[in-house]
């Protein structure tokens, strides 16, 4: 085989045959690596080479097996679908390798055959894990092991029904002379098992490692080439953790899952408003709860702002947890709208909990939380918020109110805020006091109201 040298970006895998400073592909600086690429012919994976009409296709429903965490189930569409690659990423010690090793057994002890497959642990650091864990499963072959070539032979000797890789950076091909985790490692290694998956019917998982920006480790390509992309989130000061479905070809993008961590693993949460607000102030300026929307499931919020006059020149800003330009701009329409003179101020806002929200249905609780603090005013602690805010300072129409609505009810609130777009089509709750609202000017008359 011929050998050449190339440099490829390690942001999205462009190739060049020369260094460059600027990546054209993705236009990241100082990302080219020098790496050999040998010419070989590309493998294909069994399949129907003939094509075939659409309308031909017979199409039973999808196999999934059941994780046994619901809320797990609820990201991945309803439960793991055979012959699919799904990729997990997330920071160092967030999780990721307890959560599939609770999966294994849960699935080992519904009569299906996994392997787990480590490139960073040994088999006995693996099993004092899992006896930590309370994993007993007799279905679950783990192996240490880093060569791809010897695991898939391991999957081919096993033929279990789901297949774990931890991590895709520990894997390597020998024919490749880069080192494992390079991009033409990482590309090659996800391409394989790629082929295995969609050839032998087999569920894959890979763990991926994230850089210091939160991004999986790699070429970009590698998200495009699995099925499926989880996200592992949450701060490592709280014992909660989110994971999230950023792509997923057989269900709903967007989804969310709770999670506890405990020191037996980790737990479902299954109602994260409540746990959101657990702890929270009452009767305080510059607080509000908000509903935002993740995925199909609402989930209430705590909204803190803090709003001060500036020791310097220049006041500052900081958003916690919500984008920092959406909270300036929000700012600024309290500015020139309401008359806020807030430019002589510094302004901190931030979602307690370290949840993220990125939802414009949240902009009237930063405006008002804003507000609540600037003029010292509290917000009735039983009064929920959500609606999206204009430049001109209308309040617009939101989605999924009625379910919004029903979450604030089932955790006690008494009255929520909301478009008076939305309040003219809404019917069966009497029991909650229901605010429509066209423009800022109403909401800070109704929430700040002595």
């Amino acid at each position: 085989m011929k050998s050449k040298t190339v440099f490829i970006c390690s942001e999205c895998g462009y190739e060049s045959l020369r260094w460059l400073g600027k990546c054209p592909g993705c236009g990241s600086w100082n990302t080219m690596v020098e790496e050999i690429k040998q010419d070989k012919k590309t493998e294909q994976f069994a399949g129907n080479s003939q094509p075939v009409k659409l309308n031909d296709v017979k199409v039973m429903d999808e196999e999934r097996y059941k994780t046994g965490l619901k809320e797990l189930d609820r990201v991945l569409g309803g439960g793991i679908v055979k012959g699919s690659l799904i990729l997990v990423g997330g920071d160092p010690g967030i999780g990721k390798s307890t959560l599939l090793l609770q999966i294994s057994n849960s699935i080992g002890k519904e009569n299906k055959t996994i392997l787990y497959i480590s490139g960073e642990e040994s088999e006995k650091q693996i099993k004092i894990r899992a006896s930590r864990l309370g994993v007993d499963s007799d279905n679950l072959y783990i192996v240490s092991e880093t060569d791809i070539d010897l695991i898939e032979k391991f999957i081919e000797d096993i033929k279990p029904d789901i297949a774990v890789i931890d991590s895709i950076q520990t894997m390597y091909r020998g024919e490749l002379t880069s080192a494992p985790g390079s991009v033409s490692q990482v590309r090659e290694a996800t391409g394989r098992l790629m082929r295995i998956a969609k050839s032998m019917n087999v569920a894959i998982f890979i763990v991926g490692h994230v850089t210091k920006e939160g991004s999986i480790a790699g070429p970009r390509v590698l998200e495009h080439m699995v099925d499926t992309v989880l996200y592992f989130e949450g701060e490592r000061h709280h014992t909660y953790r989110i994971l999230r479905a950023v792509k997923n070809r057989f269900g709903s993008t967007n989804e969310i899952g709770i999670f506890e961590m405990r020191d037996t693993g980790l737990v479902e949460v299954p109602n994260p408003s409540e746990l959101m607000l657990t702890g929270r102030p009452e009767n305080v300026p510059g607080n509000v709860v908000v509903s935002s929307i993740e995925g199909t499931r609402p989930v209430l919020v705590e909204l803190q702002a803090l709003v001060s006059q500036t020791s310097f020149g220049m006041p500052r800003r900081m958003a916690t947890g919500i984008d920092y330009n959406r909270v300036v701009l929000l700012m600024a329409v309290l500015e020139k709208r309401a008359g806020m003179q807030l430019q002589t101020c510094d302004a901190y806002v931030n979602v307690a909990g370290g949840i993220k929200v990125d939802e414009p249905a949240v902009d009237l609780g930063i405006i008002l939380s804003v507000a609540s603090s600037f003029k010292n005013k509290e917000i009735n602690s039983e009064m929920a918020v959500m609606g999206e805010v204009g430049l001109t300072g209308e309040v617009r129409g939101i989605s999924y109110i009625e379910k919004r609505i029903q979450e604030a009810y089932k955790l006690g609130f008494k009255s929520v805020v909301l478009p008076k777009d939305n309040a003219k089509n809404i019917k069966g709750f009497s029991e909650i006091k229901i605010y429509g609202v066209q423009n800022i000017y109403e909401a800070l008359d109704i929430a700040l109201k002595s």
